[in-house]
């Protein structure tokens, strides 16, 4: 049995009540966005929207969030993905496409779906983006991906941004299916053009009867190119598929049916997983998941305790704790999360060369033991100056960063306050392949603060002023050196990073245990192996 960390956390303190009401604020921002794309209609407008939602529901068509209800066990949980990406652009919020995972008769599957209220479910740059991370997570972690469509193709507007990235759909689909991983397409309405290639590439396709319509060039082009006058249902419609181009497997008569057969093919799939179950039985922490409402530092350059957060998300909140007293700016070792082991890496504050040490041997002895690894980040980067230079503090972070980037066993990463500069990429950043990753509300991330970018800035503008042999006005330059300050500020927020697809999604602190569950259980889908293959390690 592992010693059980104890808190001493101060819950009627007034930074804890501080920190509480600011996240609660920045989880109403969040709830608002989400019931904004849960409505449908892709706009500001909530009039707009209704009228777009009104037209499509006129039609007998279900929201796609209907649909993947439809789909998925009764009760089981769905782990929704990028739900706001396009956040700060001039996309949509949400992208017009639903991606996440759930079961499906008993199977756990990447399920992605068009939301045709949101510009006739077109894809936009930041669309092609959720899908194809999508594709990656399905393909990393052995989901089949079942494809709920209705879409009219590219954002024609923004073809010369979709058109090369977007070409990686169809390659990505040929690939899931050469590595034994089912692809299944669903299609309820329009898919043209580049779009005809999903279900044409998918190993098993369902088209809804006087619904579906799959062409590379619908009646318009035709006539265009060809001069041939067409009809949609002799050009691309369901029972034409079905009964004389093959292109569909099953003709189903509605929604629902179509959405039963889905459900009937991954049935028949006989899918394993090919990691191993939970280790033990789950058993909850000893403390409240709520608190840590009151733990996470609204204002990230206030400090807070790893053990505090790892306290209300490990099994019994045991934590089997590696090298407590070297590097301890760097928390590290083993714990279960609802059965699931994993080893675990948690910021206590800035990393140095001990920590760095620590953090490439703890990777290793993961590996070594085929253990998945947990990063909590929370890191203002690797620390500077001449001591620590002289010390190898380069070196020192290279081995840190050498282990993640080779890393063999599944990495899940929780910014759960700072991601600045080197530290982002040493704690698993998204540039080095984390299976999930996962923000709380209060997440920043920048190479390094606003404030001493803000200052860098300024010492660079004024060397060189006086360099050129002038004068520097520290007062003329301050409205330039705060309006960058301003720009890198709001460039860092998790909304900012999020709209951009840097995460997997911001989550609610509290339900940090469940999603941990559900991303734990998706890396099981597939084999837990690590290596002994790294990098030469400059010692």
């Amino acid at each position: 049995m592992a010693p059980v960390l104890r808190s001493h956390v101060d819950l009627r303190s007034e930074q804890f009540a501080a920190n509480r009401a600011a996240l609660l604020t920045a989880l109403a921002d969040i709830d608002a966005l989400y019931g904004q794309i849960s409505a449908g209609g892709g706009t500001a407008d909530p009039v707009k929207n209704a009228r777009t939602v009104d037209r499509h529901r006129g039609r007998g068509k279900l929201l796609p969030r209907e649909r993947i209800s439809l789909l998925l066990d009764r009760g089981s949980a769905f782990l929704e993905l990028s739900p706001l990406a396009g956040w700060g652009t001039d996309d949509a919020v949400g992208a017009g496409l639903v991606t996440g995972i759930g079961r499906v008769n008993g199977v756990e599957c990447m399920v992605s779906a068009n939301d045709p209220t949101v510009k006739g479910g077109s894809q936009s740059p930041i669309t092609v983006t959720k899908a194809l991370r999508a594709m990656e997570i399905a393909r990393e972690n052995r989901l089949p991906l079942v494809s709920l469509t209705e879409s009219g193709g590219a954002d024609l507007t923004k073809q010369a941004d979709v058109f090369n990235p977007g070409g990686a759909s169809f390659k990505n689909l040929t690939r899931l299916s050469a590595a034994g991983i089912p692809t299944i397409t669903l299609v309820f309405g329009s898919s043209t053009a580049g779009g005809a290639y999903v279900p044409g590439m998918s190993d098993y396709v369902v088209l809804q009867k006087n619904a579906a319509r799959v062409y590379l060039g619908g009646p318009p082009l035709v006539k265009m190119a060809i001069d041939e006058d067409a009809d949609d249902e002799t050009l691309g419609g369901a029972e034409m598929h079905a009964r004389t181009s093959g292109l569909a497997d099953y003709l189903a008569l509605d929604e629902p049916d179509a959405l039963r057969i889905g459900r009937d093919i991954v049935g028949h799939l006989n899918w394993r997983k090919s990691g191993p179950g939970p280790a033990l039985a789950p058993r909850e922490p000893l403390y409240d998941a709520e608190e840590l409402l009151g733990i996470a530092s609204a204002d990230i350059r206030i400090p807070f305790e790893a053990r505090e957060v790892l306290a209300r998300l490990l099994d019994g909140s045991e934590f089997d704790e590696f090298k407590p007293l070297y590097g301890t700016t760097l928390v590290t070792g083993w714990g279960h999360v609802n059965g699931y082991p994993v080893g675990i890496l948690a910021n206590n504050g800035i990393l140095f060369s001990e920590e760095a040490h620590k953090g490439a041997q703890f990777i290793q002895l993961c590996n070594r033991m085929d253990v998945p690894i947990l990063f909590l980040q929370n890191i203002t980067g690797f620390m500077v100056g001449t001591r620590y230079e002289q010390g190898g503090i380069i070196k020192d972070g290279a081995k840190l960063i050498n282990a993640v980037s080779n890393c063999g066993v599944p990495m899940i990463t929780l910014m759960m306050g700072a991601s600045y500069g080197a530290g982002n990429y040493g704690m698993a950043g998204r540039a080095y392949d984390p299976r999930f990753i996962f923000s709380w509300p209060n997440h920043r991330i920048a190479v390094m603060g606003p404030k001493q970018l803000a200052g860098v800035l300024t010492i660079v503008a004024r060397q060189k002023t006086e360099a050129a042999g002038q004068e520097w006005d520290d007062e003329a330059f301050a409205p330039i050196r705060d309006a960058f300050e301003q720009q890198v500020e709001s460039e860092s927020t998790a909304l900012f990073a999020t709209g951009r697809i840097w995460d997997d999604g911001i989550i609610d602190p509290r339900d940090t245990r469940t999603v941990l569950t559900l991303a734990l259980s998706a890396v099981h889908s597939g084999p837990v192996s690590g290596t002994d293959s790294y990098g030469v390690f400059r010692m």
